[in-house]
């Protein structure tokens, strides 16, 4: 039997699953856990196309998107943008 690696990016085929991951991620995850699940989401579009839409070389994107990275916030909401998802604050219940 051969195996392969699990891949998230693999299964992040629609926007429905893309926000739904990434919901998940911004309730439950660390900072480190969001850079990396948007990088995830990015090469499930494709780095080339997020490149293009926003304005960062392929690397540089790589690089900001890499684990363990600290991508400036401006860069996360370039990204966000062109996966076509946004941010929304709701108010925590008590």
């Amino acid at each position: 039997m051969k195996t392969s690696k699990f891949d998230i990016a693999d299964y992040l085929d629609s926007n429905e699953m893309i926000a739904e991951y990434l919901n998940v991620v911004l309730e439950e995850g660390d900072d480190t856990e969001i850079v990396t699940a948007i990088g995830h989401i990015a090469k499930a579009i494709g780095m080339t196309k997020i490149a293009e839409e926003t304005g960062m070389s392929r690397p540089s994107l790589y690089k900001a998107l890499s684990e363990g990275a600290k991508p400036q916030f401006s860069t996360i909401m370039k990204v966000l943008k062109a996966v076509g998802g946004q941010i929304n604050i709701k108010p925590l219940t008590a």
